[in-house]
């Protein structure tokens, strides 16, 4: 199968070929078809499917064929859980809408910068609006942007965007939307809250399920590693430096670690930078924009990368600091191996996190051997007296919304459970259509 036989226009073929893609993927010979004849998608698809060309080509092309509306309307409207995937998701939309006979709008909003100068670029609307959940809604409220004309509505990773705590302003978005519109609906995973969702939202949907099979799965070769604490970051220096790795992803669990682990990495002479969430954003994308450009080698990332970030060709991803959950796994490792390159992903594995990740490693039937490098050996030992594991990963942490409503007295949303609920009654997604 070739993008020609799927029915995509020679300007978006032209863009598909710069772009190096030579087949499509199975998601994208699935959707593209469907979106075009105006269906609604249900697509389940793992990280670096190729999930936003799958939505993002037919998107362009519908547009192009449509007339426009005047005045501050969107026309397509993607949301997204973070800035960092919204931004690469309008990157996509631009790159391949660039020989359209005529120049389509893209804008990209989200918080933690001025919202005047969004405001300002809504003006005369947009045909493609990508968002995050909360700053659409500040637009909004600001009158800078209508959803009354809305031809199309995508939800991307829509499961992480429950998991953030966004279904309150999923709520009030998608009640401003029209009732005649078309849904793509795009998660790696389909929890309780996120399939009531969709069967909600979507109407007669073309559902979509790309496994991640043996022969289709990224090839990433994993591995374990045995080491104290203490020893992690000299350990993470020597392997950058004993394989000789350009570009390494390193997972850490907090924001203090990441600042750490790159202080110590660029003190022994190796370019790292640090991502988490408490970077203004515009030293967020420099991070970002130094590591894809190859002007720093290490990036020290919260779980704030682990979805979303694609780079090109990154050979290694580090799990420094074990993900706390199988979920988060494998959004972490789908960093690299994309695209059908090849890649590695280090877990650093100690006495204390042994446990923990047994229990990973059954999630996903893994039964990894455990490594041990010349000078780095764990003092550290295993209990070998307790039993093995049989419990679940760890629970995740608490959002800051969690946090404000607890400290208000409200119970929390993200989690399972879609929203707060009375008690003994069952909370249920309006349908909206």
């Amino acid at each position: 199968m070739s993008f020609l036989s799927l029915g995509l226009s020679e300007p978006l073929l032209r863009a598909v070929t710069e772009r190096k893609y030579s087949v499509p993927t199975p998601v994208q010979a699935a959707a593209i078809p469907a979106v075009l004849r105006g269906r609604d998608v249900w697509a389940s698809a793992q990280t670096g499917s190729g999930k936003t060309a799958a939505f993002a080509l037919p998107i362009l092309q519908l547009l192009a064929a449509g007339p426009r509306e005047r005045g501050r309307f969107a026309r397509a409207l993607i949301l997204a859980p973070t800035r960092e995937l919204a931004a690469q998701i309008g990157e996509s939309f631009r790159l391949y809408a660039r020989h359209l006979p005529s120049p389509s709008k893209t804008l990209v909003v989200y918080g933690g910068v001025s919202i005047n100068p969004q405001m300002m670029a809504l003006g005369g609307g947009a045909d493609v609006l990508v968002a995050t959940p909360g700053r659409l809604l500040d637009l909004i409220d600001h009158n800078a942007v209508s959803l009354s004309a809305l031809q199309v509505l995508v939800l991307d990773e829509a499961d992480r965007l429950l998991d953030l705590g966004f279904t309150d302003e999923l709520a009030r978005i998608i009640a401003l939307l029209p009732a005649r519109r078309q849904n793509l609906f795009f998660s790696a995973t389909f929890p309780p809250a996120v399939q009531q969702l969709a069967e909600n939202l979507l109407r007669d949907p073309v559902r979509i399920d790309v496994p991640a099979e043996p022969a289709t799965a990224p090839d990433i070769v994993q591995r374990a590693i045995e080491v104290d604490p203490p020893r992690r970051t000299q350990l993470l220096r020597h392997l950058i430096e004993e394989n000789q790795w350009t570009r390494v992803l390193v997972f850490v669990a907090t924001k203090y670690a990441t600042e750490h682990v790159a202080e110590k990495l660029r003190k022994a002479g190796i370019a790292a930078t640090a991502l988490h969430g408490e970077l203004s954003q515009g030293a967020r994308m420099q991070a970002l924009a130094d590591f894809k450009a190859s002007k720093v080698r290490v990036l020290l990332a919260t779980d704030l990368a682990a979805r979303g970030l694609d780079v090109v060709d990154l050979p290694v991803v580090v799990n420094f600091d074990l993900p706390r959950s199988a979920v988060d796994y494998t959004h972490r490792i789908g960093r690299t191996g994309r695209a059908g390159a090849s890649g590695v992903a280090v877990n650093f594995v100690s006495a204390g996190t042994h446990a923990h990740f047994l229990l990973i490693e059954k999630r996903h039937g893994l039964d990894l051997p455990r490594e041990q490098i010349g000078g780095f050996e764990p003092v550290e030992t295993v209990e070998t007296d307790v039993p093995p594991p049989t419990g679940g990963i760890k629970g995740r942490r608490k959002s800051k919304k969690d946090k404000l409503r607890e400290a208000a007295g409200q119970p929390p949303t993200s989690g399972a459970q879609p929203a707060a609920a009375a008690p003994g009654k069952k909370f249920s997604w309006p349908r909206l259509r």
